[in-house]
């Protein structure tokens, strides 16, 4: 949720009653700072922040989160056993994102409260091991005893109920906020977002740090590299510095990128944080209710 989550649409989603995150990825520590004061002010409910741990400004903004007694932390992209423990020591939940068993055993071992199985379908950086939410759910199930959040693939009632089905206790849910109201995205990657049929969105990259983008200029020019052998090196000259807020915050559709996951096909409105999450509960709560529902007609007696 890079360039996409800032205090606006942190603090409407905690207002609505869920769990608001300001993305951190994207904010040097003072930005970062900005955004959690203009968020306190601006909700009464707990939100979060959450610090990718392979950017420059980890440590710093590590501090910052502390000195602002923010309660809960997501971390992702690094090892989850450098700052745990600092943010544990300090009172404040960590939640860690994984993508595979092997990183969920060693968040689980680190000491964070609860993991985050991101599964294939994802957008932004992804597994390497393309493994989709609906396998990965059950395996970290079986593996952790940790609260359990499913993210990827997830922008719906019926697909919250699904990943509560496998194992789930929770869902994070990111590419459908892209499209909302309150989200910080430039409304020209969100309208890129409305267009978005199924297929549109792929993983690259993989030789470097793999991310799913919608298809533009730039994804061609990856794909042209990555398809004929082309290094590592010629792959970090193409995208140079700053093609993540070109797309996906200043709306250069063509050079920049557009980090989505694959539910982009689903969504076909832009809609207030608040909209989003009731219809998300709703749905939730029907297509159980429908479950039930069938499973009771479906039963005989002997």
């Amino acid at each position: 949720m890079i360039w996409c989550s800032g205090w606006q649409l942190a603090s409407a989603v905690s207002n609505a009653g869920g769990l608001g995150l300001i993305g951190a990825g994207s904010m040097d520590p003072d930005i970062m700072e900005e955004h959690i004061r203009k968020c306190r002010n601006a909700t009464k409910r707990p939100f979060g922040v959450n610090i990718p741990l392979l950017y420059q400004h980890v440590e710093e903004q590590i501090k910052r989160v502390v000195r602002n007694e923010i309660k809960i932390v997501f971390t992702s992209g690094g090892n989850p056993a450098k700052w745990t423990s600092f943010l544990k020591e300090h009172g404040i939940t960590v939640v860690h994102v994984t993508a595979n068993i092997k990183s969920a055993l060693k968040s689980e071992q680190a000491g964070v409260d609860a993991v985050v199985a991101e599964g294939f379908e994802a957008g932004g950086h992804n597994g390497k091991e393309e493994t989709t939410t609906f396998a990965l759910i059950p395996l970290v199930r079986r593996n952790i005893s940790l609260p359990l959040i499913a993210a990827g693939g997830i922008a719906t009632g019926r697909g919250m109920l699904a990943a509560l089905a496998l194992g789930a206790d929770g869902v994070q849910i990111g590419s459908r906020f892209v499209a909302s109201e309150e989200s910080s995205a430039h409304p020209a990657f969100k309208q890129k977002i409305l267009d978005a049929a199924d297929g549109d969105t792929m993983l690259v990259l993989k030789k470097t740090v793999p991310v799913r983008l919608l298809r533009n200029k730039l994804f061609y020019q990856i794909q042209e590299i990555e398809q004929h052998g082309g290094s590592v090196e010629e792959l970090l000259h193409l995208l140079g510095a700053g093609r993540a807020r070109k797309g996906m915050f200043e709306g250069n559709i063509d050079e920049g990128e557009l980090e989505i996951g694959q539910v982009a096909a689903l969504i076909d409105e832009i809609k207030p944080a608040a909209t989003i999450i009731r219809e998300i509960m709703n749905e939730y709560h029907e297509a159980k209710l429908e479950i039930c529902r069938n499973t009771f007609d479906n039963v005989t007696t002997g």
